[in-house]
């Protein structure tokens, strides 16, 4: 199993690079790890606030995605989340300096690129869990394209 740097996983960049390493992932399974710091992406005086833990679902839930291209030796590209229809914590913030360990198994994955995953957060004495719907597809360049999202008037749809 290689373990490449997570940013080479991700098709994010610079602070939105809310991960810090991927710890171990396999074929239906990734865990990825991340310490809350001052200073970060979303952080604030409580910490990292657990509204933001679906960001670091999906971001985990990528760097499975990558891990699978690159293992393949095919080239990382973009990904969305779809959404989730249940996200629970037990806390409102994950304090400065906790180690989170984030986890995700694929539930489902199709050929189009659809695909599901329970997903988990776990620091000691807090925990968080979502069920992610995740589109991945072949070729992303139609759905990064504002123009294909414009209505008959010219407007966003």
């Amino acid at each position: 199993m290689t373990l490449w740097p997570i940013e080479t996983l991700l098709p994010h960049a610079g602070t939105m690079i809310l991960l810090d390493r991927v710890v171990t992932w396999e074929a239906e399974r990734i865990v990825c790890e991340r310490t809350v710091r001052r200073g970060d992406a979303f952080v604030e005086a409580a910490g990292f606030p657990a509204w933001a833990g679906v960001e670091l679902m999906a971001q985990t839930i990528a760097a499975w995605n990558g891990c699978q291209v690159l293992a393949a030796g095919g080239d990382i590209r973009p990904g969305f989340l779809l959404g989730t229809r249940t996200y629970r914590a037990d806390v409102d913030a994950f304090p400065l300096g906790a180690r989170l360990v984030i986890e995700a198994v694929r539930s489902f994955h199709d050929d189009d690129g659809m695909g599901g995953f329970a997903c988990r957060i776990d620091a000691p004495g807090m925990h968080a869990e979502a069920r992610l719907s995740v589109f991945s597809p072949p070729d992303p360049t139609p759905f990064l394209d504002p123009r294909n999202n414009l209505d008959s008037n010219g407007s966003l749809s």
